[in-house]
């Protein structure tokens, strides 16, 4: 008897999560949904690494926002879990926080607090459509074409600022941007891209992660970093970027612009992913309607809430849980690991600090592949949809601004199908979208 306690035991613990997470009703078990939250976990770390090294390029402070990072997405993703029981997880978008850093506080001028403050407020327009139902409106609203274009132009954008990073490139009066000089920490960094390059390949999970921690240790050895003086010790404390939003600031009309891109490419890209992999586990209805969805984003945007006030850009949910979903996951219990694993890491943060900007920077390159892939989902046989798409998807990395390549991208749409006498596809919200997106570019 005394040895079948423990037997019991487990299963009781069992039968408790279940009742929580419901996994048996979707086909799944414990074991399958942990092996799933660190699989996403291995292939979403190097957020940890990569959006401080972006963030502090506007100014804010590097060893706060380690920590500040770790709390938005282990935040987020279990709110994500217990809300939306999903195996979804959150963290600072890439893309947006380069759209924060490079086009905001770089490219405006403006100062780090007030970006937080447009962050926040983008959050507040995108949770005010979703309870009033206006949200499904501009869904429907935005052409696909465009959505599509954007991610793609985001990649582009992305691509970049992290060959930048890398020191690959360099300004050039001549020609604006042109090869740089390739010093030894030039050369690793581009080490570093070829081994996540073979990784992806070779479908390891976590490449990016170990190649981070490759071309780190190697800059350690040959003695362009210095190792920490511990590796273990509490995480930094976020004072220098938590609750510093500057909600008035932010509230010029200049800065439309920027709010509506931050609400368009978080609503759109967590949509679009959100269906996509919903649907994949089989989480919808007899219609066809996604099981939950409002649910789901209204945890997305609780948490770019959350992360706006903690210190960071939009927090969004990560492409990177399609892995977590590709080994099993199918509910809650797998980001709850997720989130697990990240709060762990809050232990090491000494050993995050070394790492360098042009060691972390090749990850950017890397997903700005990822999400330039989408553009073979854009008809170029049609030239209305073709021109709009590459004015969106040129004008992105060329003028530093995401916004402004929406803006163009928009107004190009619309031009186009009054041009082909097809004003009939263009709604009255979208009329407005253009109209806004010329004030904009007026303003800018």
């Amino acid at each position: 008897m005394i040895s079948q306690r423990p037997h019991e035991q487990i299963n009781t613990s069992t039968s408790f999560l279940d009742k929580i997470f419901k996994y048996s009703e979707r086909g799944s078990n414990a074991r399958t949904e942990v092996i799933g939250g660190l699989t996403t976990f291995l292939t979403m770390a190097y957020i940890v690494f990569v959006n401080p090294a972006i963030l502090s390029d506007a100014g804010m402070d590097k060893s706060a926002l380690i920590t500040v990072t770790i709390l938005a997405t282990a935040i987020g993703t279990l709110i994500f879990a217990f809300l939306a029981n999903a195996p979804f997880a959150l963290a600072p978008g890439m893309g947006l926080n380069a759209f924060f850093t490079y086009s905001l506080v770089i490219g405006e001028g403006i100062h780090w607090t007030q970006a937080l403050g447009v962050v926040f407020i983008s959050g507040m327009i995108f949770l005010i459509l979703a309870v009033t139902g206006v949200r499904k409106y501009i869904a429907e609203a935005i052409p696909k074409e465009l959505s599509i274009a954007s991610a793609a132009g985001i990649g582009l954008f992305l691509a970049f600022v992290g060959l930048k990073g890398m020191g690959v490139i360099a300004a050039d009066e001549a020609t604006l941007v042109s090869l740089a000089e390739f010093t030894p920490t030039v050369i690793i960094s581009l080490l570093g891209l070829v081994l996540m390059g073979i990784f992806e390949v070779k479908k390891v999970k976590g490449g990016i992660l170990i190649s981070i921690v490759i071309t780190t240790a190697l800059s350690i050895a040959l003695g362009y970093v210095e190792l920490p003086t511990s590796i273990i010790s509490a995480p930094p404390s976020i004072e220098p970027v938590a609750f510093k939003l500057d909600i008035i600031g932010a509230l010029k009309f200049s800065l439309i612009g920027p709010i509506f891109s931050f609400m368009f490419i978080d609503m759109f890209d967590s949509l679009a992913f959100l269906i996509s992999c919903c649907k994949q586990m089989g989480l919808e209805d007899e219609d066809g309607n996604v099981k939950g969805l409002s649910k789901m984003l209204y945890a997305d945007v609780t948490s770019t809430l959350i992360g706006s006030l903690l210190g960071t850009s939009t927090v969004t949910t990560f492409g990177e849980s399609a892995a977590g979903i590709a080994a099993g996951a199918r509910t809650g219990l797998a980001s709850v690991v997720t989130a697990g694993l990240f709060l762990v890491t809050l232990l090491f943060t000494p050993l995050l600090g070394v790492v360098p900007g042009y060691a972390a920077s090749p990850a950017l390159v890397l997903v700005g592949v990822f999400m330039f892939s989408s553009i073979r989902q854009v008809d170029f046989n049609d030239s209305k949809i073709a021109i709009s798409a590459f004015v969106t998807i040129l004008l992105m990395p060329l003028t530093y601004s995401i916004s402004i390549g929406l803006c163009f991208g928009f107004i190009s749409y619309i031009i186009m199908h009054v041009v082909a006498n097809e004003t009939n596809k263009i709604s009255f919200t979208l009329w407005i979208i253009g109209a806004l997106s010329v004030i904009n570019l007026i303003l800018s």
